[in-house]
């Protein structure tokens, strides 16, 4: 969120924002450009790594409910965090966490190692489709549609798609999640 990478000639303009630059022997120049100043770089030793680890990719083919069982086995914490934790399930943000847990008819604040097989497999299906980009219409509200773009996001108050119940809003791990008290039951 901080910064961008750009690639050029070493003979190119240098951007004023620049913050670190690369020069490579065949005249490229790579350059952290960050206007605010919050970047950082990490030079690591041949053979290490100072990268997170992460778990497995939210669009990866492999998730399965067995991954996501292992993964979660011990994990006491609410459902909706759990799966946010880049080291269990890479690339799945705080909108589509909450809107794969409505799909798959799951209530955020279960313990996230008590979460059925079955509702695993449900998950994972859901997360499939939440990220799919046949599934995704452009902008935060598709009105031109006369739809709005999510099922829970941002909703608290509104009648839920499914049932008719009302979206509620609680705070998890310091962010807002928002779901249906009456269809996520698991």
């Amino acid at each position: 969120m901080n910064g961008d990478w750009e690639i050029g000639a070493n003979t190119d303009e240098l951007d004023r924002f620049a913050r670190a630059v690369i020069e490579l022997a065949d005249g490229t120049r790579i350059s952290l450009v960050d206007p605010r100043a919050l970047s950082s770089i990490t030079l690591d030793k041949k053979g290490t790594s100072s990268l997170p680890k992460l778990g497995r990719e939210a669009s990866d083919r492999a998730l399965d409910a067995d991954y996501l069982a292992e993964a979660l086995k011990r994990k006491k914490l609410a459902i909706k965090p759990a799966i946010m934790d880049q080291s269990v399930l890479a690339g799945l943000g705080n909108i589509y966490a909450a809107e794969a847990l409505w799909e798959a008819g799951i209530d955020p604040r279960i313990p996230a190692a008590s979460v059925t097989s079955e509702s695993l497999g449900k998950l994972v299906d859901a997360i499939r489709r939440v990220l799919s980009p046949r599934n995704r219409r452009p902008g935060r509200y598709a009105e031109e549609r006369g739809t709005e773009r999510f099922a829970v996001y941002d909703r608290e108050g509104q009648a839920c798609r499914r049932c008719g119940g009302v979206i509620e809003r609680i705070v998890q791990a310091g962010r807002s999640t928002y779901f249906c008290a009456t269809c996520q039951r698991e």
